[in-house]
């Protein structure tokens, strides 16, 4: 599949706003306490996803009812679903000077994830977390992503790249009272 930039501003995927903030001194602090001691810029984007997939329960499996959207209260809850955890994994790479972008899958409900640059090219990442059945890994060799899309139940990969979360995504985050709420109002489409 052929991701398509949202905006040719390779910039734009480094930016900080409201819910990206790697501005924030949580971020900050997380992202230099990862880079301790890794080499080089893989070395880093691969820890920063295997602290998100595996250090943040997704809040679904958790049971837990709080929602977050931006990533500073993500790391700081510890919790979030399959955006949130994109949310903190695009702080966390982009306060290293990493190009990411966030991107979805549509099933019965739109599925968040990430695309990081290196080489030239994107490379879609799934934070969601592993449990029975799902088994991403952060790769550049081939997607190991945590759902394939089935073509034949009208289930598949959206090809956009966004700098910044998509507005129903984040209107379902930041409206929503808990967890179960967000549960009803998530979005079918983009």
């Amino acid at each position: 599949m052929q991701l398509i930039q949202q905006t040719p501003d390779l910039s734009a995927y480094l930016a900080a706003d409201e819910v990206i903030d790697h501005h924030h001194p949580l971020v900050r602090e997380t992202a230099a306490r990862l880079a301790h001691g890794v080499d080089d810029s893989y070395g880093y984007a691969r820890a920063a996803f295997e602290f998100v997939r595996d250090t943040i329960p997704h809040s679904q499996d958790a049971g837990d009812l709080r929602v977050t959207w931006r990533a500073s209260d993500v790391l700081e809850q510890r919790t979030g679903i399959c955006y949130a955890k994109a949310h903190a994994l695009a702080a966390l790479l982009r306060a290293e000077d990493i190009p990411t972008a966030l991107c979805y899958q549509k099933f019965d409900e739109v599925h968040g994830l990430v695309a990081v640059r290196f080489h030239g090219a994107w490379h879609r990442q799934d934070p969601r977390g592993n449990k029975p059945g799902v088994d991403a890994q952060f790769s550049l060799d081939g997607e190991r992503l945590a759902f394939t899309p089935d073509r034949e139940s009208n289930e598949l990969d959206y090809s956009v790249l966004y700098a910044a979360p998509h507005p129903l995504v984040l209107n379902a985050l930041t409206a929503a009272r808990d967890r179960p709420h967000l549960w009803q109002t998530l979005p079918t489409a983009l």
